[in-house]
């Protein structure tokens, strides 16, 4: 699993607890924290927000943005493209609240689709990965697959343990399987993969 990213950006939700994401942050060569999110990594060298929610030991990194149009994970991902890093990791942005973990969800594909962030999004039990047309994924035999649809009237796969078509409810694409060492989607558009870290039991 490829863990070089040029940042990582961490949200208030669920802390990274799996080792997966824990090292993906230990590897970080930035660390941009989302407002109240700096208490969980003191030593992130910029926090993005309001600043409704930052301990005043922080408000000297503290990059403040008061507009409401977006939240704290755009508005970091934003300062993140003002420095250059389109490589992103993104970190506790899911848990906690299903609505906060839905938008942020969302989120990564319009990253990727208007802002051509490269940005993978961990949680503490798999990884969203946004991507479109052909692809081929990094993966382990037995590991649980989920594709969501945006947009695509064509989607077929290649070493899934269930063929893949143009889903046209997101519960469609959930629970399929990679049967090696990656897999492969030909698609005419956006879509969205999820992967589990541990194979099916």
């Amino acid at each position: 699993m490829d863990m070089q990213f040029d940042a990582v950006v961490l949200a208030d939700g669920e802390c990274p607890s799996h080792p997966v994401p824990m090292a993906v942050l230990r590897q970080a060569t930035h660390v941009v924290a989302c407002d109240g999110a700096i208490i969980h990594v003191p030593l992130a060298e910029i926090v993005v927000g309001d600043g409704d929610s930052v301990p005043v030991q922080y408000r000297e990194r503290l990059v403040q943005v008061d507009e409401q149009e977006d939240n704290d994970l755009t508005k970091a991902t934003r300062y993140c493209l003002s420095r250059g890093w389109r490589r992103l990791a993104y970190l506790g942005a899911t848990g906690l609240r299903e609505d906060h973990t839905l938008g942020n969800i969302s989120l990564l594909m319009r990253y990727y689709c208007e802002m051509d962030i490269d940005g993978v999004m961990y949680t503490n039990y798999g990884f969203f990965t946004p991507a479109k047309g052909d692809r081929t994924f990094p993966s382990v035999a037995g590991r649980q697959v989920s594709i969501f649809n945006f947009g695509c009237t064509a989607i077929a796969s290649e070493g899934l343990k269930w063929n893949s078509y143009a889903y046209q409810e997101w519960w469609q694409g959930t629970l399929n399987e990679s049967l090696s060492d990656s897999f492969t989607l030909h698609a005419d558009g956006y879509y969205l993969v999820y992967q589990t870290y541990e194979k099916k039991k």
